[in-house]
Formats: structure tokens, C-alpha cells, sequence
């Protein structure tokens, strides 16, 4: 089975975060190895697309947040444990009996 969004095709995780970002995730994140010329060119392209859609950080925020909902919600199932009481032994040596 093929899913397409918007035309295009997404065919692993990493394709629907970027149709649903609008932009590839290693934009934001960076690419291991890349030079310092790199990552900067990367990071004003950032700038711009931030600046053309101010609005962008909350979008993506939002879909962070219902996909940790609806795929992750054990996420939010917190317990909180009992710690075990810890045993201390005195120790006496050297002290007169």
C-alpha cells in the first residue's frame, strides 16, 4: 500500500516529518560531518523559511504533541515507583568497647 500526501509520496517516518514539516528534518537537525560553510548556509536557510512563517515552531510543536498522543500515549502513563529502603551498616571498628 502507498500513501501520498499532497501528491507526494512518503514511504518512511522521516518522509511524513518532512510533509508535515515543509521542510527536511536535517534542515533543523543538521547532518553529521557537515563543515562549519555547511552549517551555516543551513542554518540561514532556517532563518529564512522562520522568517517567511513565523508561525512554523508552534505548527510543528502541535504536531509533535498528537503524535506523541496517538502513537505514544504509554508515554504519559507515569508511576511512580518505591524506592527500597537502604540498609546502612555501622561499622565500629577502632572504637573502644
Amino acid at each position: 500500500m502507498r500513501t501520498f500526501i499532497g501528491g507526494h509520496q512518503a514511504v518512511s517516518a522521516n518522509d511524513f516529518v518532512e510533509l508535515a514539516l515543509g521542510t527536511p528534518v536535517e534542515l533543523w537537525l543538521g547532518v553529521e560531518g557537515e563543515s562549519e560553510e555547511e552549517r551555516a548556509a543551513r542554518l540561514d536557510a532556517a532563518r529564512d523559511i522562520l522568517v517567511d512563517n513565523p508561525n512554523l515552531p508552534d505548527e510543528v510543536s502541535r504536531v509533535a504533541a498528537e503524535a506523541i498522543e496517538a502513537f505514544a500515549p504509554e508515554l504519559f502513563n507515569v508511576i511512580p515507583l518505591v524506592r527500597p529502603a537502604v540498609r546502612r551498616s555501622c561499622s565500629r571498628k577502632g572504637a573502644a568497647a
